[in-house]
Order: structure tokens, then sequence, then C-alpha cells
């Protein structure tokens, strides 16, 4: 008792030399510090928290002591008066002494008192009598308590005053327990805040989400659905919880079962009932499990088959890299068959593309699909003479989880799928099997398709350009290709010109040749003397741009020598002429700087291209931002 009444006793000291030392008069007989009109309102709002929080607190107090002679103040961490509770007698006497709201209670203003010496020592303490500084509150025992925060910081006290004949140690811990109960209630105020962020951080993210997820307990029933969850679903926002899962998923025993198993799904394709119709998805779904390892539920995760397609198009290569743009030529046949091809890309008829081997039948069937509103889709190609005939129809077509030997757990989507709102491009037509000409007819007629080992008919938007190097008219005539598959699909007819019957191109593509493979195969430009230049002019080239591609790679790998063996031109004897005049002017790389030889690159590729950013960005392998910036950085007119 002795070390603790020491300990008082020294608080005591101690504020009291506080109180000399700040000037407090012992004659005063009220605060030094009060606050009026709008200053107090302030106050009061920024303490808002404390006093909704406390004032249950203060009232349980308050009734516990009602009629005792005590009053209640609470105040804030500056020592100012928040709230008072008391009867109308009590409030009398000590509002002859300014103690009412907005009122400091601290050591400045009133020198040692319990309120004020609290906050100094951070610590419970009761003043009686004469331990008060000034002699006006020497009538008075007064018992307070620090208030902290979660972080340990004074945030406002706990005060009960009374007659000083009224002074009770127990006094001091009621005092202690109603603030314990306040800075728990706090807590808790502070943990729900949390909590209640908390969720709503995690609903904000959940629905910014490209996917539908939903969660949902043991029995099935849907605890929570993102904004895609609704919208995948056709459900309006908020509709789904509580529905039980068995409305949504017609496998959902054979699910359930899995995850009560504790293993997850991952990428399923799965059907689930939208409000509209049953639609295929690609579903997660993970077992929610307690503490002690009980699962009580499962969240799902989907996405619709079609997005899954896109994506898969898009890291697999397949889809449209060229444009119109990337189509060179200048005769009068390139253009009208631009011209035609832009007028009819937006069409959802049927595109038959015919022309010899290597006239660019693919490059204009891309531009097509580039042009349309499908450009967002897939671009899907199979080579109908490369796939073995007995593989072809899973191929177009896709398959079902145990359709054959060798089938791929769960199935495999075919291209008409992958193509799903897109362009699907069948290369070589004509060699496709006289029974797949039927199945592809009926899927075409019937915008559907079924999988080899299903059952389920699936609907499918897809836009088919074929292409093919024979005559299909003589094909159907010699009964080796349907006539009415032949009819339904050259409902826009296609014919690309041969090489030979656009003589004028050719110099303009062994311009941007030459200047494309000298940039990939990292080669100065070679010079075409004149008298090559008008055999290259002269020849037929029954391999059409492909051949003349080739010939130019050649021709640069081995630094403009080759003989007419080496790449098959038997009309052309000598390639290259030592010391003769270039017909074609060509600037060639020096070896120097790196930024000069980029920049002569560039304006190499330009004049080969004839200045179309698109073509020398694609020569250079590079973006065009890329291309512009660098074009910015030599100095070339933008």
């Amino acid at each position: 008792m002795q070390d603790k009444k020491h300990t008082h006793d020294d608080i005591i000291r101690k504020s009291h030399e506080r109180s000399r030392k700040l000037g407090v008069g012992k004659d005063r007989v009220n605060s030094a510090r009060i606050l009026r009109g709008a200053d107090v309102i302030k106050m009061l709002q920024v303490n808002r928290d404390l006093i909704e929080t406390a004032k249950p607190f203060l009232k349980l107090l308050y009734h516990f002591l009602e009629g005792s002679g005590f009053f209640i103040m609470l105040t804030d961490k500056d020592g100012c008066i928040l709230h008072v509770y008391g009867n109308s007698a009590i409030h009398s006497v000590a509002g002859d002494q300014d103690m009412l709201v907005g009122a400091y209670m601290d050591e400045k203003s009133i020198g040692t008192n319990a309120m004020g010496t609290a906050i100094s020592e951070d610590t419970p303490i009761q003043v009686s009598a004469k331990e008060h500084f000034i002699d006006a509150y020497q009538r008075w025992t007064c018992s307070a308590a620090p208030i902290h925060d979660e972080k340990g910081r004074i945030i406002g006290t706990l005060n009960l005053t009374g007659s000083q004949e009224l002074v009770h140690p127990h006094t001091l811990g009621l005092v202690v327990a109603a603030v314990a109960a306040i800075e728990n209630e706090l807590e808790n105020r502070l943990n729900e805040t949390r909590l209640v962020n908390s969720a709503s951080f995690i609903k904000t993210v959940m629905d910014t989400l490209s996917f539908g997820i939903v969660s949902m307990d043991a029995e099935g029933k849907l605890i929570s659905a993102n904004k895609m969850a609704h919208k995948l679903l056709r459900y309006p926002e908020g509709s789904l919880d509580n529905k039980q899962a068995s409305m949504l998923i017609p496998d959902w025993k054979k699910l359930l079962a899995i995850v009560r198993s504790n293993r997850i799904v991952l990428d399923e394709e799965t059907l689930l009932n939208t409000a509209q119709k049953s639609e295929a998805f690609s579903l997660n779904a993970y077992p929610i499990t307690s503490f002690d390892g009980e699962i009580t539920g499962m969240v799902l995760s989907f996405r619709e088959m079609n997005h899954v397609y896109k994506v898969v198009n898009k890291y697999t290569g397949m889809n449209a890299r060229y444009t119109f743009e990337d189509l060179i030529g200048e005769s009068d046949e390139v253009k009208r068959m631009i011209d035609f091809a832009k007028t009819i890309s937006d069409s959802p008829s049927t595109v038959l593309i015919e022309g010899e081997s290597g006239t660019g039948k693919e490059v204009i069937a891309q531009a097509i699909h580039n042009h349309s509103r499908r450009a967002e889709n897939g671009f899907v190609a199979l080579n109908c003479g490369a796939i073995p005939p007995s593989l072809i129809e899973s191929e177009l077509f896709g398959y079902d989880e145990g359709a054959f030997t060798g089938a791929r757990k769960g199935g495999r989507p075919g291209k008409f799928e992958l193509a799903h709102g897109g362009t699907l491009f069948l290369d070589e037509i004509g060699d496709m099997p006289l029974d797949m000409q039927v199945k592809l007819l009926r899927a075409i007629q019937e915008s559907s398709i079924t999988r080899v080992g299903g059952i389920k008919l699936i609907p499918v938007d897809v836009r088919i350009i074929a292409a093919t190097n024979r005559n299909l008219k003589l094909e159907v005539d010699k009964c080796s290709f349907r006539a009415d598959l032949f009819y339904r699909l050259s409902v826009i007819p296609m014919l690309m010109p041969p090489l030979r019957d656009r003589r004028e191109d050719i110099p303009i593509l062994i311009r941007y040749f030459l200047h494309l493979k000298s940039v990939r195969l990292r080669k100065n430009v070679p010079e075409i003397s004149k008298p090559l230049f008008e055999k290259l002019m002269n020849y037929d080239w029954p391999g059409n741009i492909r051949e003349l591609e080739n010939f130019i790679e050649k021709y640069v790998n081995l630094d403009g020598r080759l003989s007419a063996s080496m790449i098959g031109l038997q009309t052309i004897q000598k390639l290259s002429l030592p010391g003769s005049t270039p017909a074609i002017p060509v600037k060639e790389l020096r070896l120097s700087s790196l930024s000069e030889i980029e920049s002569n690159a560039i304006e190499a590729s330009l004049t080969a291209c004839a200045n179309n950013i698109s073509r020398t960005a694609r020569v250079l392998g590079i973006s065009r931002n890329a291309l512009y910036q660098k074009m910015k950085k030599y100095g070339f007119p933008l």
C-alpha cells in the first residue's frame, strides 16, 4: 500500500509542479479554455465515433450511480468535455464552474485534476479534495481513466465526479471497468468496419473479373454470385442468391460427388442452364473446407466456351495477320480483286477462291476476314489436303470423350467450334473426301454440328471461305466433287490471277522481297543486273508469288550468285552478271554504326514498300508504333 500511495502522491506532486510552470492560478474558478458555437459542433463531429460508442456505457454507469451524487463526463484526447451525464441539480452546480460540453479539463486549463492528469500520465487516477491544484475544485473527488484506440493512443477519458466526501477507492474501479468495455467495443466496431470494407473490396474485385463466380453451401444453395455470373447466366443482378445449384447445373450430382471427395474440377466443358437455354461453359470447381477439414460448400468459376476458343485461337496462331494493305501490286487485276473483296467482306455468304498454287489465296481470305465485323473473332484454317481422311471429320467437328481409342478426356472441339463467330478457311477443298463433303454440306446448311461420338447438336455461327487450285466445275463433271457442295460454296466466287497475267507487279514484288529477305537474313541487299531482271520479267512463274519469293530468298542467301539449276528456272542460264548495272535501284547497306545500319534499313524498306507503313513494319519485323518512333528518331518525314 505504501508503494501505491507513494506512486499516487508522486503523480499528484509532479502534476502540481506542471500546473505551476503552466501558470495556472490557484484562484481560478473555471476552465481557461471553452469552445463555443460552431467550434463545439466541429469538435463533436470529429469525435463522433467515440461518443456514439461510449454513450451506452455512460448511460449504464449513470443508472448504476443514479442518486449517488456523482456525474459522468466524457472528454476527447485533449481533455475537452464531449458529454455530461447527471441530474439537474448536479448539472447546475457543475455549470457554475463551466464543467460543460466544450470546456477543457486539461492541466493547462485548470491544473491538477483527474481528467487532465490521466491524460498527462496516461494512467487511471483518482484526485480528491486538496489534491486538486485550484481551490475551486477542491470540493470534488474525481476518478478518471484514459481511453485508448487499437494502437494504444489516447483518444479520450472517462471521469466520475462527486462531492469530496463521497470519495471511495471502488469508484476508480468502476471507471476502469467502463473504459475497458468502451475500448473493447471500439475494437469490435473497428473489426466490423474492416470486415465490411474487406467484403466490399472482395465484391468489387469479384465484379471486375471477366468470368463468372458463384459460391454455394454444402446443400447446393447459392450464397453469392458476381456480376459476370449474372450476365453469363442471363439473370438480373442479385437474383441468383438462394437459388439451388441443380437449377443451373444439369450434372449437379456428379459435380457434387467430385467436390465432396475433396477434388477440384479444372476447365471442364459443362452445360449450364441459363435463364434462356442451355449453353456450354468451361467450368472450374473448388471445395470450401472448414478449419477441421469438413467440406462446407464450393466455389465455381466459369467462362463461355466462345471466350475460351478466342484465347485458344489467339495463342495457337488461329487468327488472321494479313489485311488488304499487305496485298502487293498495282496492276488492274489486283485493284479489281481488292475492291471486290472489300465489297463482299461483311457478307455472311460463303466464298470460293480459285486460283493456281502460290497466288495468295489464304492472304486474300485473311484480308476479307479482317475487313469484316468478324475480325475480333477467330480465323481458323484447315488444309483439307494435309489431313488424313480418317481424321478430317474429328478435325472439323471435334469429338466427345470416349469417341475412339486415344480420345482425349473431356473431348475436344473441332475447327467449326473454334471458329464460332469468326471465319473458317477450308484450303484445298477439292481434296476433301466425298463422304466428308456430305457432312460438311449438312453443317453449312444447318449451321450446327455434332461431335464425333456425341449426340448433342451444337449451333455454330461461322463464315466459310474455301479455296482450291483445282477447277471444281471440272471435278463436279468427273464426279469427284459433289455438285450440291460446289454450288453451296461458290455463292461468291473469286479467281486469283496468276503472276504471269499481272507482270507489271513483278518489279514491285521483287523489290519488296529483296528488302524483306535481306532484313530478315541480316544481309546486304544484293544488286540485280539488267539482263537478269529482264529474264525474271519474261519468266512465266508457274509457282506464282511463292516461287518468286523463294527465288529471291535463295538469291539473297547466296549474295546474288545463283545458277539456273539451283532455282529450277531452266529458261535463265546465267542469273548473276558481276559488274552489270542494276535495273532495280537498291541502296546497299554499309558496314558502319548500328544506328546508320538501322536508318538505312528503314529507308530502303520504305522505298521498297512505296512508303506503306504497315508493309514496311512487317518487312522489318517490328510494330507500326515502333517504326514511327524510329522514323522520328532518324528524322524521316511522318
